[in-house]
């Protein structure tokens, strides 16, 4: 099953809790929570506590949780990794190359209650997968180098999410394939057609007056896939 998972990167910091209660209403399955340490990469965003305030809002009109997607652009990681387990992440990914002992990280993540996954940036090869697939729940594929919303979709990433499709497959586990960046209604199909069952839309929906409309129109388009 598809998942649309909005980026909050791109919301209305000024009003976050109702943004993402606003965005739930409009069909949201994740909350995407960017964290950037200015240092990994060159910007810096929100941190455990804003995880925290917003993770009531997570929940639809009729009471079910909407899990918290938290990756994490940050260098180190174990510390963030663990205090955002304990602000209400539901889901984990960092950048394999940002920590010395990646295998410990996911185990740690996973030991927190929390799952796990591993972000690969447009030239990062997917090669490190093949000795920690076994301790990873998702994958996430960025489609724009990190660190700023509103960016445009590389085009070589659909080789890349083939590529990651065809690992996950092959080890026959329950592993998501999520990409993040420059998703929108006219391109969401063709992604999802290369292998991706979730997706990260910042700007393509907060930048809309109605989230409502985009959220349908992409599940319009991912339905014929």
């Amino acid at each position: 099953m598809y998942r649309i998972a909005p980026s909050i990167l791109s919301a209305d910091f000024a009003s976050l809790g109702g943004e993402v209660q606003n965005v739930i209403d409009a069909g949201a399955d994740w909350i995407h929570f960017d964290v950037m340490d200015n240092h990994y990469v060159p910007n810096l965003t929100i941190g455990p506590a804003v995880a925290a305030a917003i993770k009531p809002h997570c929940v639809t009109s009729e009471g079910q949780a909407v899990p918290l997607d938290v990756h994490l652009m940050v260098q180190p990681v174990d510390a963030l990794a663990i205090a955002f387990a304990q602000s209400g992440a539901d889901l984990i990914t960092f950048h394999p190359d940002a920590e010395t002992h990646v295998d410990r990280t996911l185990q740690l993540i996973r030991d927190a209650g929390c799952q796990a996954g591993l972000v690969f940036n447009p030239a990062t090869p997917l090669d490190i997968l093949e000795w920690v697939v076994d301790k990873i729940d998702i994958i996430l594929l960025m489609s724009v180098n990190p660190g700023f919303g509103g960016q445009s979709f590389i085009e070589s990433t659909y080789r890349k999410i083939e590529a990651a499709r065809k690992l996950i497959d092959a080890t026959g586990r329950d592993i998501r394939l999520e990409v993040d960046g420059g998703i929108k209604v006219d391109n969401i199909a063709r992604v999802a057609s290369a292998g991706a069952d979730t997706f990260v839309a910042g700007s393509a929906i907060f930048d809309q007056p109605d989230y409502h409309d985009v959220i349908k129109a992409m599940r319009t388009e991912l339905s014929d896939c």
